[in-house]
Formats: C-alpha cells, structure tokens, sequence
C-alpha cells in the first residue's frame, strides 16, 4: 500500500494503492482499507464508494487474473477507483441470474461515470463518484420501506 501525489490541471490528487491477491477473502480486507483511508467522506459517500470497490474488486477476483491492484485517487468532492487485472477480455455485463450478473448496472446506478481501459498485458476498470453528493446513499424523496409488523 502507497500514497504518490500527481497535481493534474493545478489540483492535487492523491493516489492510495492497495495490491490485491487471488480469492474472495481479499473484499474483507479491502473494504477495510478504503473504510480507514476514507474517514473523512461522509457516511452516504462513503457507503456508494465501499459499494462501488466491492463489486469492481470481486469482478477482478473473478473473471480477471494476477497481478490485481485497486488505486482511489482523490481530489477535493471526487474519487475515482481503479481496479486493474491482467485478463484482457473486456468487462461486460452479463444477464442477470442467481450467480450475479448484476454488478455492472450497480456501479453505472451509483457512479457519475465508469469505463475500462485495455492494455496488451491487462486492464483497468475504473469508476468516479461525486463524494459532495451520494449518488444512491443518503437521503432521497422517497419514503422509507413501511416497516413489518407481527401478527
């Protein structure tokens, strides 16, 4: 795990690195990483964002191959999180079944934007979130879920 600092456009960024290794038990340890890099985001953000990584990291677990490294580079009200792998298929939603297939649509409902970039040894699937407004966390026009009674 790193810190580096690049300074696009006269902005700061800053850059945590994280590499990740080769089964599902990695997502605990990762969330845990963001949770303690990202104390100072806001609940709602902070939930889009743990939602976001995990879905991005089990993807790499699953359908990607080693090396895996996660980045969150970070500018004042915005985070972007990278996700690298070396497979070089191309990240695409599948149909939704009992074993997932759902990840995709969930990182494009909660992102201000996401993509991939392909390399000849890998690539990197990325998403931003605008941390000054949670994107499906927090508070929204809808009511709550009525809540169940016994009986």
């Amino acid at each position: 795990m790193s810190t580096d600092q690049a300074a696009p456009a006269c902005r700061k960024v800053e850059v945590l690195t994280l590499d990740v290794g080769g089964d599902l038990g990695e997502l605990a340890r990762v969330r845990a990483w963001a949770r303690a890099e990202l104390g100072d985001v806001s609940e709602a953000g902070l939930t889009d964002t743990i939602l976001v990584l995990d879905e991005l990291v089990s993807n790499a677990l699953r359908h990607g191959e080693r090396p895996r490294q996660v980045r969150l580079l970070r500018r004042p009200g915005r985070l972007r999180i990278e996700v690298d792998d070396a497979a070089t298929a191309p990240a695409a939603p599948r149909p939704p079944s009992g074993t997932g297939g759902r990840g995709l649509a969930l990182i494009d409902a909660c992102t201000t934007a996401w993509g991939q970039e392909h390399r000849d040894d890998g690539k990197t699937v990325w998403a931003e979130l605008d941390l000054a407004e949670s994107n499906v966390s927090g508070d929204t026009a809808d009511p709550p879920f009525p809540s169940r009674r016994a009986g």
